[in-house]
């Protein structure tokens, strides 16, 4: 006989306080349920029932074997729970906390593209600039940049990005090219006021010392696209990741404010709530981002 029926045939008695409950439960005959168990105890060569007329309760082998068989019952039962969600079609609402930035200029145009492969899916992207508690607030995955704070999620590295001083052509011929760290502070500086270690610029020299640039800036503004408009506009040096300055440095809007500098690369992730498997929805999306960025890199955007 099959061991998993016997071990459920066991499990189900034990559960049901009965065979003719557990018969009921499992939708086989009391004569078959009782065989089962009978075939388990000679296969075991012991006695996993007391049987009486009025009761049937586990012995003290019994009750062991049945917390050992119930957890293999339940891992048998994620299994195939697991293989029937891998292979049904994704559906469902999806709900997505990006960074503004990121979200607007990057995710935001290539949606349409998915959602027309995945119809059955919904999308719900919340853009915002703050650190989002995925289970407690209700999201499916965020997609975050730089270092990974939270160890207990999963994550998905998509691509990466580089951080640089930008500036405008005219503003270096107004005030000149910082040609060290510490001319920095002698310059005007472009903030992003959600920053959570406040107005401060974490550089390494060209020695490979690590530098921290803080001060007051001549701007703080909470939206990365709008410190780099002020960067073009000539407004002063802005810290900005290449997702967002490529296209202005490309066409020559913006220029390296100190080039010499080593260039600082983050990772771009999407992460979830972890478990034992991931919902369709949730993987297909993130395949889909990996195939989407697969071309991205830190200075190719």
């Amino acid at each position: 006989m099959d061991r998993l029926t016997e071990m459920e045939a066991f499990a189900t008695v034990v559960d049901q306080g009965g065979f003719t409950d557990a018969a009921k439960k499992m939708g086989i005959s009391k004569s078959a349920v009782s065989k089962h168990v009978s075939s388990l105890e000679a296969r075991l060569g012991a006695r996993l029932l007391n049987r009486t007329t009025r009761r049937v309760s586990p012995t003290e082998i019994g009750l062991a074997y049945y917390d050992r068989a119930r957890r293999v019952l339940n891992d048998a039962g994620e299994a195939d729970a697991l293989v029937t969600s891998m292979q049904s079609a994704p559906s469902g609402l999806l709900r997505i906390s990006v960074a503004t930035d990121f979200g607007v200029n990057h995710l935001s145009p290539v949606l349409g593209e998915f959602l027309a492969e995945f119809p059955d899916i919904t999308v719900n992207m919340v853009l915002n600039n703050r650190y989002v508690e995925l289970i407690s607030e209700g999201f499916d995955m965020a997609i975050r940049i730089g270092e990974l704070e939270d160890s207990t999620l999963r994550a998905r590295k998509l691509t990466e990005t580089s951080k640089r001083m930008i500036a405008a052509p005219t503003y270096f011929e107004k005030y000149g090219r910082p040609t060290k760290i510490d001319d920095l502070n002698e310059h005007k500086l472009l903030h992003y006021s959600s920053q959570a270690s406040g107005n401060v610029w974490k550089l390494t020299a060209p020695s490979g010392e690590k530098r921290q640039v803080r001060t007051a800036g001549w701007l703080s503004v909470n939206d990365g696209q709008s410190l780099l408009n002020a960067a073009i506009a000539g407004l002063g040096i802005a810290y900005l990741p290449s997702f967002l300055y490529a296209e202005a440095l490309e066409t020559g809007q913006v220029m390296d404010a100190m080039p010499e500098l080593p260039t600082e690369t983050q990772g771009i992730y999407a992460v979830y709530p972890p478990g034992r498997f991931t919902q369709p929805k949730v993987r297909a999306f993130i395949d889909f981002l990996v195939r989407s960025f697969a071309e991205k890199g830190p200075d190719r955007w």
